[in-house]
């Protein structure tokens, strides 16, 4: 019996030789086509992809290798495991080889965006990751991963432990590189120091020797080492675009070709030395800043690789079984060992357990989770077997949208860091210029000095410092805000961090705890809508809770987590409708209820004065009052201590919240705040934000529920909490992972210092360029002195921006009555 094809089950000929090894294996295959095809996805990390595919594509035609390779990645049974679709577009995440500046970003994205189809491109520079948006009717996933070939940035899908993989062995080759640019350095500086301190009086026969040991010395340092700068100064001409490879290739060539035609014909200067010590110093600070922008982006990755592979399922039976964690659906039960990382989300269905959320929340201690309540994929049992009910899969668990929200941080350049790109790519440009000007003077004027000086205006003028002031800094920001819990979601979000005027708290699950107790049910005589006084009937209790439960069902709202152990089966709610701000009305057994405000739940009719103090919901059926209840909810414990410190930072606070005045009058007593605002609709909310804004303030809006979502559109900041509904979070700006509100207050202290880091860092630039350049043009600044000065510019623009990374600040403030500019 004929043997079937591996890769798409045709039939294999006897005499067929192509194949491929999997897991040690050989496996037959019928065509070069398939085995083209077969070789890509195993090479590209995607041999999973045989052990749980459910249908087999169909036979390649026959193509060329080089095009059947990325026309696989077009096949929809592949696509389904790295490729989600939103809407009409498609979305990809692909890890991307040879990136090595802010300059590679910016090529690819050029490039890209030139593309008809392609919607969007974002580079994460830390990761070597590019996430791509495209229209599949008008543009192809493989034209895209060829065109990134073909401009010398090959791509594949990502997987995280294969992109852990790939940038250590890139690590690893920079390290070789600078080993062997170190040791010729300094042996060729060995062979030059006679002829420094000699001033040139060494024997004819040394002198040569000397030269000779120094080209074969500088030939590995150019050649090897030297290797990144001219690939990418090849890449930029090939693209036409001016990049930082192009002076430095341009300087490390002439020099290098210059100094070796004066050995050969034993006349004129030679640059060894030069050469040497600008490769060294040039590789090492570029391995610097790729161990900066790797080590502080090493979050996202770390998270993506804490999702496991596999889970264990449960059936009826109780009875264990291993399958892909990509197979499991809302409904499944998993068991998780101590020591394993959750598969899903879900709700914890059995006992105790300790739950290490470092990855999610940022919080080094692990968290007590009880029975009925929610795990997240990618957080680690600590001490006990537990079981979980599957609530979300995929692209839908809080993991994943945590890594999309980091994605899109990189999905637009900052202002700041743009104009800095610009003006990196001008310069490169106008250097060019000068430097082809400042040779033919010298060569008018003394020929003999116009190499060296050429060299030295190249060298010196290098805009490395330039080009690494702004994504430096931001990238060490950004891993320093993760690890503290605070996810930035847009690429402008600490430019306008840095430059508030007022926070804007939403009260409920945001100054609060946001777990609302049932506190007090009184239920009401169906004809007075009065207190009854008569002894409590513990069914029409249960009823009034189970409708108010059926009412909240679907909600988000920390409110609707009060009734949610109310809830019953047989009471079930249709047409819900939320009203922000308002309450919730839907139809149970053909009529219809209201929960929520008073006069909301009875039709916008007066209602008899509330109960009592404190937050009171009315259930109301028809617009007839059924029953009060009463809900508490606690100040968040550093609330007051969060709100005092960044009042001491000059930032005016205040409170905006839909509750009732009372409620809001007292949290803001108790707090210290003097403005607040309570009974405010959204549209109340965004027109209180928007009349701040007209005055000239910079407003940040902090809020959790989807009623604050028009007013964090509007802000000029926004800002959500960890427990924030989904499309809440959408809208953010910053999203706090974890519940302490301190947070906010290391955000904006990191945004700060980091503004000034890149102000300072472009204005060394700017300064050092000034003066480097005029003085190499006019012959004072030798080959080796500017390889040195370049160097050590960009050695401290890269030091200025680590800074950044030093502790975590803290809000030392004690709370205290927080005055800030009289409101309204």
């Amino acid at each position: 019996m004929a043997a079937s094809c591996y890769h798409c089950g045709a039939p294999v000929e006897a005499t067929a030789s192509w194949s491929i090894t999997l897991d040690g294996q050989r496996h037959p295959l019928c065509c070069p086509g398939c085995e083209a095809v077969a070789q890509a996805i195993v090479g590209g990390g995607l041999d999973s992809y045989y052990r749980f595919r459910t249908a087999l594509p169909e036979r390649p035609s026959p193509t060329p290798a080089d095009e059947a390779r990325y026309q696989v990645f077009d096949d929809p049974g592949l696509q389904d495991r790295f490729v989600r679709q939103d809407g009409d577009t498609k979305v990809a995440t692909l890890a991307v080889d040879g990136i090595t500046c802010a300059a590679c970003a910016w090529l690819i994205e050029h490039r890209l965006n030139a593309l008809d189809g392609l919607e969007s491109c974002a580079v994460n520079l830390s990761q070597h990751r590019l996430q791509v948006r495209w229209d599949p009717e008008r543009l192809s996933l493989s034209r895209l991963l060829a065109e990134m070939a073909a401009i010398g940035y090959p791509s594949q899908p990502y997987e995280p432990d294969q992109a852990q993989q790939r940038l250590k062995q890139q690590s690893r080759q920079m390290i070789r590189r600078l080993i062997v640019a170190a040791v010729g350095m300094m042996q060729v500086l060995m062979f030059s120091i006679p002829h420094y301190v000699d001033g040139g009086d060494l024997s004819t026969e040394f002198e040569r020797l000397f030269a000779w040991l120094s080209l074969a010395l500088t030939t590995p340092v150019v050649l090897y080492s030297a290797q990144p700068f001219f690939v990418g100064a090849l890449r930029n001409l090939r693209t036409r675009v001016l990049g930082m490879d192009v002076p430095v290739a341009l300087a490390i060539g002439g020099a290098f070709v210059a100094s070796t035609w004066s050995v050969v014909s034993d006349s004129g200067d030679r640059y060894f030395d030069s050469v040497s010590m600008f490769t060294f110093f040039l590789l090492f600070g570029r391995y610097l800043e790729s161990r900066a922008r790797t080590h502080y982006g090493r979050s996202g990755n770390a998270l993506a690789s804490a999702l496991p592979s596999a889970a264990v399922r449960l059936d009826e039976q109780g009875d264990e079984r291993v399958i892909p964690a990509s197979q499991l659906v809302p409904g499944d039960r998993v068991r998780v060992s101590p020591g394993a990382q959750i598969p899903a989300d879900g709700t914890l269905t059995s006992g105790l357990a300790q739950i290490d959320e470092s990855l999610l929340t940022g919080e080094s201690l692990p968290c007590l989770r009880r029975q009925g309540d929610t795990v997240h994929a990618g957080t680690l049992c600590m001490d006990s077997p537990i079981e979980v009910m599957v609530t979300r899969v995929g692209d839908d668990t809080r993991a994943a949208g945590i890594l999309d929200l980091t994605d899109r941080a990189f999905a637009h350049r900052p202002r700041i860091a743009r104009l800095a790109e610009q003006v990196a790519h001008r310069f490169v440009l106008n250097l060019l210029v000068i430097t082809a000007l400042v040779a033919l003077v010298w060569s008018l004027i003394d020929p003999s000095r116009s190499l060296w000086i050429t060299l030295s205006v190249l060298v010196v003028t290098c805009p490395c410092a330039l080009a690494l002031a702004t994504p430096t800094a931001l990238t060490v920001a950004h891993g320093r805000l993760r690890r503290a819990g605070v996810l930035v979601t847009r690429a402008d979000a600490l430019e306008t961090l840095a430059g508030l005027d007022r926070v804007v708290f939403d009260k409920t699950g945001t100054l609060t705890r946001g777990r609302m107790q049932l506190a007090e049910h009184r239920p009401l005589s169906d004809d007075e809508g009065s207190a009854n006084n008569g002894e409590m009937d513990a069914a029409a209790k249960r009823r009034h809770l189970a409708l108010a439960a059926a009412l909240e069902t679907g909600s988000e709202h920390p409110i609707a987590r009060a009734f949610a152990a109310w809830r019953d089966a047989s009471c079930q709610a249709s047409e819900l409708r939320n009203h922000p701000g308002q309450g919730v009305e839907g139809v149970i057994d053909g009529r219809r209820w209201r929960l929520g405000q008073p006069r909301f739940a009875c039709l916008g009719q007066p209602v008899t004065e509330l109960p009592g103090a404190g937050l009171w919901l009315l259930l109301a059926c028809e617009g007839k009052p059924q029953a009060w209840f009463k809900l508490d909810d606690q100040p968040r414990d550093d609330a007051a201590e969060t709100l005092a410190a960044l009042a001491q930072r000059g930032l005016a606070i205040e409170i905006l919240s839909g509750d009732r005045a009372v409620n809001v009058g007292q949290l803001a007593r108790t707090l210290g705040v003097d403005q607040w605002r309570g009974e405010a609709t959204p549209e109340d909310k965004l027109g209180h934000l928007k009349a701040r804004q007209a005055q000239g303030e910079k407003v940040a809006m902090v809020g959790d529920g989807i009623n604050d979502v028009p007013v964090l559109a509007g802000a000029d900041l926004a800002i959500a909490m960890a427990g924030a509904s989904d499309l809440t979070r959408t809208r953010a700006d910053l999203v706090l992972l974890g519940e302490p509100l301190t947070g906010i207050v290391e955000a904006i202290e990191v945004a700060r210092q980091t503004r000034r880091i890149i102000r300072q860092n472009l204005s060394w630039s700017v300064l050092y360029n000034v003066v480097a350049l005029p003085a190499a043009a006019l012959g004072f600044v030798p080959p080796w002195l500017a390889a040195i000065g370049m160097s050590l510019s960009s050695l401290l623009v890269i030091g200025n921006a680590l800074r950044l990374r030093r502790g975590r600040t803290r809000p030392t403030a004690t709370p205290s009555p927080v005055t800030a500019s009289p409101g309204p």
